[in-house]
This record gives C-alpha cells, structure tokens and sequence, in this order.
C-alpha cells in the first residue's frame, strides 16, 4: 500500500490505513452495552470495598487519624476483617477489568468506547483518591526525602533519621530499611516534593494527599498520550487505554499506592507522543520524506519533556534510545543517521539534566544513590529467588553461608544480561524487525525483570508502552495475564504478617466468598466462563503485517 507524496509533504504521523480513516468499531448492542455497565459497577464496588478495607489494611501513617472518627474508627480494629474487604476489592477490580476486556478486544466489529474507558478509569480512581496507603510504604520515604530537601540538606548523602531525626513524624512512617538510606529519586521529583513540603510540612495526611496530586498528573498524562501514540500504531485506542490506563497494577500502585512512577512514566509517554507529532511516514525502502514543519522542534521537545521524566527515575532514559532509533529510521536509516539521532538526543538529555541539577540546587547525588532500591530483595524477582535457592543449597551441602554474596553476583550479572538483550531490542529495532515501542516495552520488562528488588508496579514501565504498540501480538496477552497476577501478589498493607501468618489466609478464604457472591449476582447480565461471542467484521491487523511490494509498512514510530 503506497503512501501519497501529499501525505509525506504535510508531515503526517498516522498511518494511511483503511482503521484510521473510518469512524472505528461500531458502538456496542444493547446486551453489550447492558453488560459493559454491569462490569464497571463490579469495578466500582471494588474500588469502594478496597477504599473502606485501607482503613485497617492500608500502609496507614503511625499515628492513625482514623482511629478518632466515629464508625471509621471500627475498621482500624478488625484488621483481618479490614484486609479481607480490601483483598475481595482487588479481585473484584482485577476480575471485572478482564470482563471489560472482552469489549476492548482487538478484532471486535463493536467495541466500548474510548469516552466509556476513560470514564470507567474515572469511576474506578474516585474511591481511591482519598484514602490511606495501600500496598507500600514508600510515600512516607517521599515525605521525609522531600522535608530534607525542604530543610536545605542533602538527600542522596543523609536518610529520613540522619536528617530529621528518629523522633520526626515524617521518619516514623518510613520502613526501617529505608530510615538511613540516601533518595534513590530524581531531582526534579525531590524538588517537586520540597514545594509540596512547605505546604504540608508534618502533616502526614496532608502530605500523601499532595503526592498523590501528583501522581494523578502522572495519571492524567498517561490517559492523555496513549489513545494517540496507539493511533500512530495502528491500536484501536480503547484497546491500549483498557491496558495501560485501567490496568489493575495502574489504580493499584501508581494511585492508590502513590509512586512516582506515576509521573515518571506520564512524562516518558507524553514526551513520546510529542516527539513523533510531525514524524513523517517513512517505508522502508523508499526514500527520505522532506522535513516537515515543526519536526525538529517537537523532536527537541520530546526529548527534554523525556529527559525530564528521567529526572524524576533514570529508568525513562531508556525510552530516549528507543526514539533516538525511530528517528533515524525515518532519515535514511543509516548508522550515520543512528549517530545523529543519538548524538542530538544526548546533547539535550545532558543539557536539560545539568539545568535540573543546578537549578534545583541538589545536584548529581542521585547517580550516587542509584543503587539503593537493591538493599531491599523481594521474592517475587526471579533473581531473588535463584539467590536464595543457591545459598540455601550452599547451606544443604555445608559449604557455608553466601546468600548475599550470590545475590551481589546475581544483580550484577542480571543487570549485564538486561544490558545485552536492550542493546539486541535496539539493533532488530533499528533494522525494521521490530517496531521500537514494542522494542521498548520488553527492554524495561527485561530491565526490571531481572532487577534483584522487583515490585509490581515496576512492571507498568513495561505494559504500558506495549499498550501503545501491541496491539494484537503476543506481547498485549503476556502483559495482560503478567498484570492480572501481580496485581494480587502484594497485600494492602504491604506486610507479610510475620508472625501472624493465620491472618493471611483467613482474610484471602473471606475475600474469595465474597468475590464468589458477587460473581454469582452478576452472572446472567455478564457471562463469566463462557466467552463473549464476537460479531463478524474485518480483523485489523497491526500495519507491520501489511506489506507493499517487498517491503514492510511501517510508521517511523
């Protein structure tokens, strides 16, 4: 399928494909329609159980405030009734968002709209916004590192209990691990948090609420740049906001949870979707389309737009490698031109990150500090995991104790083989056999997959750019079935219950019966295990299948 000189004149960045220049799906039937409304109630009532169950089950601050209000204080009391409420609220929402995926399938002649998405997003994030913690108690380091910030001192050389003092409110909500311990973060998300600090200052619950502001930018952000990059790629948008923006792992982590990458990811895919704005289409194989207007000034604005999200988690840098390959793939796709792109993209990435070190005043500690999320081993990382299989062998067959000395081994060497493999992703990127968004999702997923101190909402630096781009390959599958487990590995309050562990699954029992109630009321207006028929129409195929000739259309994207 040829593309128009008019269209490579006028610089456009969508594909020229029969999806694209018509309406889309049609709406759903009324039976779908009836279906879809129950699905997102289902969610809502899970976002309100999970709101209710935080209470007692959050990540809540040492001094509870809800231990003075009247009713509310009850469910501070009763934490195993308070976790099984907030565990049947996960399962509903994790269950109800892959019932929402039945009409968000690629293929489908009807389909859920973008508005009903978004507006689902909405629904689902309202009871959440103001609640405790949940799932991790790392919003308590963010309040310490930015009141530190706040104070004029340094945080990537003093912890929360070297700075302000064990006695500070702040440092008593940080975990033990992290009281002294340099920020691993970004400056311009500490600076973020010192203008924030001055507004709440010990206030704790007054803190969170400002972080999670921020973390709804992120949010907003996100939601804002994917129904438009997976346009540029030939997704249905409903398709990729049902993936990266109602992705469980999403309202569970980045909102609910309060991280950072919330932000660090919304400015990673806005950059994104401003760099390839005025990106031509380019075929490979055919020649070089002409500047066209304003693409080197939006290239540049990408650029810094990412360069910032790198300055609120250096793991963003890597989305600059990625786009660095789109643009010389849409010049001559040389390596001459890989050469310009990449020697353009780091001069802005120095510039912007030296003004945020400077103008921020905290300079470059963080590179420092980067290291620092390892000191905590989690189990769900698979390198853990062999670390521990290995040293307890080692022990089995009395040849001594060396589990961290395995696991140094191990972090090294995972971050060695995550170095190889991105390079390998960018090589095949670089050479049209793989579209880089896709190449980009499965770098971070390798990069955080191999990481020792794995977290699941580490995992969303990878979904949601597959969001974007894979639209019906392999990869959408293994992100969905990958969110819907993570989802539910980590507990509300982020706590093993060591020493209580009868309370675990007794509140997982409670929280099954009750989510098997709920299925059992729903199940005649939304089939549970039989799948959902699909009306006949055309299949859309991403547009690297489609061929023209002997090369393969492909956006510079």
């Amino acid at each position: 399928m040829a593309v128009s000189e008019r269209e490579r004149q006028a610089g456009s960045t969508e594909l020229s494909l029969p999806w694209l220049d018509d309406d889309g799906p049609a709406p759903l039937n009324t039976t779908e329609l009836r279906a879809l409304t129950t699905v997102r109630r289902l969610g809502t009532f899970g976002a309100l159980f999970l709101a209710i169950g935080s209470l007692g089950a959050g990540a809540v601050p040492v001094i509870n405030p809800a231990h003075d209000i009247p009713v509310l204080s009850l469910f501070t009391r009763v934490t195993t009734v308070s976790l099984a409420i907030a565990i049947a609220g996960m399962l509903l929402m994790v269950i109800a968002w892959l019932l929402f995926g039945r009409y968000a399938r690629p293929g489908r002649a009807r389909m859920a709209t973008t508005a009903q998405t978004i507006r689902t997003v909405v629904m689902w994030l309202t009871p959440l916004v103001i609640i405790p913690p949940l799932f991790s108690r790392d919003v308590y380091s963010y309040l310490a590192q930015s009141e530190i910030v706040h104070r004029g001192l340094d945080p990537y050389s003093l912890g929360p209990a070297q700075a302000l003092g064990v006695g500070d409110p702040l440092t008593m909500g940080v975990s033990n691990v992290w009281r002294d311990t340099p920020a691993p973060y970004g400056p311009l998300f500490l600076e973020l948090g010192s203008w924030m600090s001055g507004i709440s200052g010990n206030h704790i619950v007054l803190g969170v609420m400002l972080q999670r502001a921020i973390a709804l930018i992120g949010v907003a952000l996100i939601i804002w740049s994917l129904p438009r990059l997976a346009k540029r790629f030939g997704v249905e948008p409903t398709t990729a906001l049902w993936l990266g923006g109602l992705n469980p792992l999403l309202i569970f982590h980045l909102v609910a949870g309060v991280h950072n990458e919330a932000l660090g990811i919304g400015l990673m895919m806005a950059g994104l979707e401003l760099g390839l704005r005025r990106l031509p289409i380019r075929v490979k194989g055919d020649s070089t389309p002409p500047l066209a207007p304003g693409e080197l000034r939006y290239i540049a604005l990408g650029a810094v737009v990412m360069t910032l999200a790198a300055a609120v988690k250096i793991n963003a840098a890597l989305a600059l490698g990625f786009f660095g390959v789109m643009i010389a793939r849409r010049w001559y796709g040389g390596l001459r031109d890989l050469a310009r792109a990449a020697a353009g993209l780091t001069v802005i990435f120095v510039t912007v990150m030296i003004g945020v070190a400077v103008g921020t005043g905290l300079g470059f500690g963080w590179i420092g500090a980067l290291g620092t999320p390892g000191m905590a081993r989690t189990l769900i990382s698979p390198a853990t995991l062999l670390g521990y299989l290995t040293g307890g062998i080692g022990i089995a067959f009395d040849l001594g104790v060396h589990t961290h000395a395995i696991m140094d081994i191990l972090s090294l060497l995972g971050l060695a083989i995550a170095a190889v493999i991105t390079v390998h992703l960018l090589w095949r990127s670089f050479h049209w056999q793989l579209r880089p968004m896709i190449g980009l999702g499965v770098a971070m997923a390798v990069v955080m997959g191999l990481h020792v101190a794995l977290h699941p909402w580490w995992m969303l630096w990878a979904v949601i750019p597959l969001a974007a781009a894979a639209g019906t390959s392999r990869f959408r599958v293994a992100a969905t079935i990958g969110s819907a487990i993570l989802a539910v590995v980590v507990t509300p309050t982020g706590s093993p219950f060591d020493g209580r562990s009868f309370v675990l699954p007794q509140a997982y029992l409670a929280a099954i019966v009750v989510t098997a109630v709920a299925l059992l009321v729903v199940r005649r207006t939304v089939p549970l295990f039989v799948r959902a028929p699909i009306p006949p129409g055309p299949q859309r195929e991403p547009a690297s299948a489609i061929t023209a000739g002997s090369s393969t259309l492909d956006s510079c994207e």
